[in-house]
């Protein structure tokens, strides 16, 4: 079971060591099972290799989301 703060610590240290990843264009946190996990939202498929499953127990979840764009 995943608290909110051990998420919110979580999803920092990703942010932290894979966030200037070239393919991630987003983390944020997300609703599990058993409490919250770490959202990490790609570019494609391809981009989720060396991630981990879980960071200080928390699960790391990846969403393919696409290129994003601002609104003009």
């Amino acid at each position: 079971m995943s608290d909110l703060e051990a998420a919110r610590a979580a999803k920092e240290r990703v942010r932290a060591e894979f966030g200037d990843r070239d393919g991630i264009v987003g983390v944020g946190l997300v609703r599990v099972p058993d409490g919250h996990g770490v959202r990490v939202n790609l570019r494609t498929a391809d981009d989720a290799h060396d991630l981990p499953d879980t960071v200080d127990g928390v699960p790391v979840r990846t969403v393919v989301v696409g290129t994003v764009q601002p609104r003009a």
